[in-house]
């Protein structure tokens, strides 16, 4: 019988589009797109593990005019599938960079997928007044803290409460490295490796992040528990879409 459950799973995952990229994700995108008119859009530091893959579904499976793929990290096979997508563009560069929204130009949305907890100088809340300036959709996916009464800096928890609420052992790599001193200056990035969002920075919680978006402007029109996250019992998948105040959905 399992085997037979098994069978049937991977007949439907393959019918689906994208069916290795995370479906919560993907429904965030759809209702963007069919709720919320969203037809051009960056996604911010897109690359790590799915090679630019919310990109190139929302491109595949939308009406979509005009994409920008931003990260610091780009591979081959994403330069290669954006060849392939008219309309789609490349940043090679720190989404974070103060310049980097006036490079972007506006746009109908932005994705942050499980990239907010990683931005420090400029914080998670500065890129959100950052981004907000040239966007009036942001579509948010973020690992969210539900032990916290207030976003935290997790180094500010000291090594040992660090690492048990991070998905990470002390001396795993790249983390074992980093820490050896934190003040040292990565040599990518050209800041302490304190600062560089390669490494779990923000333990943000629900409250702090929605009242942020109200304080510029936005009003939430899609949420989701997405489920705890891995191993760790305090942090949870959340999903977000904020859309500018004023603005209806779709029906």
């Amino acid at each position: 019988m399992k085997k037979e459950i098994k069978a049937i799973a991977r007949k439907v995952l393959g019918r689906l589009p994208f069916p290795n990229l995370n479906p919560d994700k993907k429904e965030l995108i759809d209702f963007a797109c069919q709720r919320l008119d969203m037809h051009s859009f960056a996604d911010l530091g897109g690359v790590w593990n799915v090679d630019g893959g919310y990109t190139f579904y929302a491109m595949e499976q939308h009406q979509i005019r005009h994409a920008i793929l931003v990260d610091t990290d780009l591979t081959p096979s994403v330069l290669e599938k954006s060849k392939r997508y008219l309309g789609s563009k490349i940043i090679e560069g720190n989404f974070g960079h103060p310049s980097m929204p006036d490079r972007i130009g506006e746009v109908d949305g932005v994705f942050l997928f499980d990239t907010l907890l990683h931005q420090v100088n400029p914080n998670w809340d500065d890129i959100l007044r950052m981004y907000a300036r040239v966007s009036r959709i942001l579509l948010i996916f973020n690992q969210q803290y539900i032990n916290l009464r207030t976003t935290t800096r997790l180094l500010e928890l000291g090594r040992e409460e660090y690492f048990r609420n991070v998905p990470h052992a002390p001396d795993e790599e790249p983390y074992k490295t980093y820490f050896r001193d934190l003040d040292a200056i990565h040599p990518q990035h050209g800041r302490p490796y304190r600062d560089i969002h390669n490494i779990w920075q923000w333990g943000i919680v629900d409250a702090d992040l929605l009242s942020r978006m109200s304080e510029l402007g936005f009003k939430m029109h899609f949420y989701k528990n997405c489920g705890r996250f891995g191993q760790l019992r305090n942090v949870e998948n959340h999903a977000f879409a904020f859309c500018r105040s004023g603005i209806t959905e779709s029906r």
